[in-house]
C-alpha cells in the first residue's frame, strides 16, 4: 500500500548510488533562504486604543444582546429537557436497565444464557432424531 497523500518521487529508490553504513550524507553546498526571512515584517495600520468614542453606546447594546443570548440559550435548554422526558419503547427499556442493580443485571444475563442453552439443546435434539 502506498501513501495516498504524498507525491511520487521520480524513479526507483535503488537506482541511486548508496552509501556505507556509518557514513553521513553529503551536506548541501548552499541552503535556500525564504524571502520572508529577509524582509522586515510590517503590521498594517496605525495603532488603535480600546474603548474609544462610541464605547458607551456600544457597551449598552452589547449587554442587551448578551441578556438576549442568555435567555435564548435558557429556552433552548428547557426545550431539550422537555424533549428528553418524552420517549418511546427504547426510552422505557433504558430507564428499566438504569434502575437495575448489579445482581439483577447478572441474574438477567444468566437467565438469558440458560434459555439460549436450552434452545440450542432442543434444536440439536430435533436435528438428531
Amino acid at each position: 500500500m502506498g501513501s495516498l497523500c504524498s507525491t511520487e518521487r521520480g524513479g526507483d529508490p535503488f537506482s541511486q548510488p548508496g552509501r556505507r553504513l556509518g557514513e553521513t550524507p553529503a551536506a548541501p553546498t548552499s541552503a535556500s533562504v525564504p524571502a520572508s526571512a529577509t524582509s522586515p515584517r510590517r503590521v498594517g495600520g496605525p495603532p488603535r486604543t480600546l474603548g474609544g468614542s462610541g464605547a458607551a453606546e456600544a457597551g449598552a447594546s452589547s449587554r442587551g444582546d448578551g441578556q438576549e443570548a442568555r435567555r435564548k440559550a435558557g429556552d433552548a435548554a428547557k426545550a431539550r429537557f422537555q424533549g428528553s422526558k418524552q420517549g418511546g419503547k427504547l426510552k422505557a427499556q433504558l430507564d428499566r436497565q438504569r434502575g437495575m442493580t448489579d445482581t439483577k443485571v447478572l441474574q438477567e444475563a444468566s437467565e438469558t444464557a440458560r434459555r439460549q442453552r436450552d434452545l440450542d439443546q432442543s434444536t440439536s435434539a430435533l436435528s438428531h432424531s
